[in-house]
């Protein structure tokens, strides 16, 4: 009696551990972001990827979203700086067409993340972050 007791125990908690690690879900699903897969209204692509679509398109933006400081010492040839503590003020004025192709980058990725989400939160449908100049190892000005 003592025996099924403990194996009817052993086979709930194997039970309950079984659907807790099913309820964890994948990154996708978390919102945690991957390269190349959608994260939470904008899509994290990598360097090579960016320097793809501004040689293949012809109707994009690239956003710096460094101060003024940084991106006075280099920048990425045709790129705006727009902060990203300014995109929220600044987007409607300076990107009017919210399906047009818009790629943000920053020091590191961190603030191009944060600008990328800004701009997805505003309705743009059509933002990629592709990280930081520090990994860029094209040609800047």
């Amino acid at each position: 009696m003592k025996r099924r007791f403990s194996f009817i125990a052993f086979a709930m908690m194997l039970l309950v551990l079984l659907l807790a690690a099913c309820v964890g879900g994948d990154a996708a699903e978390t919102g945690e972001e991957k390269k190349g897969e959608i994260a939470i209204g904008y899509v994290s692509i990598t360097a090579k990827e960016a320097k793809q679509l501004m040689d293949t398109e012809e109707n994009y933006i690239i956003i710096d979203a460094r101060t003024q400081e940084e991106y006075d010492v280099a920048h990425i040839p045709g790129a705006i700086m727009i902060p990203e503590y300014e995109i929220a003020d600044r987007a409607e004025a300076e990107l009017p067409d919210k399906e047009q192709l818009i790629l943000v980058y920053c020091r590191s990725g961190r603030r191009s993340k944060i600008a990328s989400q800004a701009l997805a939160d505003l309705g743009y449908t059509n933002v990629k972050e592709f990280g930081g100049i520090i990994d860029w190892p094209y040609e800047t000005e």
